[in-house]
């Protein structure tokens, strides 16, 4: 089984943005331990961080054909973007959206996601673990052929 995960703009600077409200883990931090649970549950990750929305946009599209499933923190475009969350819907794989804050606790601007209807599920609220708790959702809620 083959998992992408996608993450959006300024995630690459996670561990020094603003650390008080996102945590002191680095993206590449967060990827070394996906890369164990996947190991634990026999899936295949990728992983890609854009700060463009055209780039987001371009690699769901690549995902068609080529992914089981995706995790996708598109950071502050989750609030704005139809042109992502038209592409996750139509290429039409199972994802689940990240969120490392609770963004129903944030400014009122943050409380809506568009992408939010097309997901499987959206995790937010938990950091970094919440992409453990979307990949192991996501693994556990994926048909059994994908599984196996």
């Amino acid at each position: 089984m083959k998992i992408a995960v996608i993450n959006g703009p300024n995630l690459n600077l996670l561990g020094t943005r603003e650390p008080a409200l996102y945590g002191t883990e680095t993206l590449a931090d967060i990827e070394k331990h996906l890369l164990t649970v996947a190991r634990e549950l026999g899936v295949e990750l990728t992983f890609s961080q854009h700060n463009g929305e055209g780039e987001i946009v371009d690699a769901v599209h690549a995902l068609r054909g080529r992914a089981d499933g995706a995790l996708v923190n598109a950071g502050a475009y989750s609030h704005t973007s139809l042109a992502i969350r038209d592409a996750l819907a139509g290429i039409r794989i199972p994802f689940v959206e990240v969120h490392l804050t609770n963004i129903y606790a944030r400014e009122p601007e943050r409380r809506k996601s568009v992408l939010a209807d097309a997901a499987m599920a959206v995790i937010c609220g938990f950091g970094a673990y919440g992409y453990e708790l979307a990949l192991r959702g996501l693994v556990k809620r994926l048909p059994v052929a994908a599984n196996g």
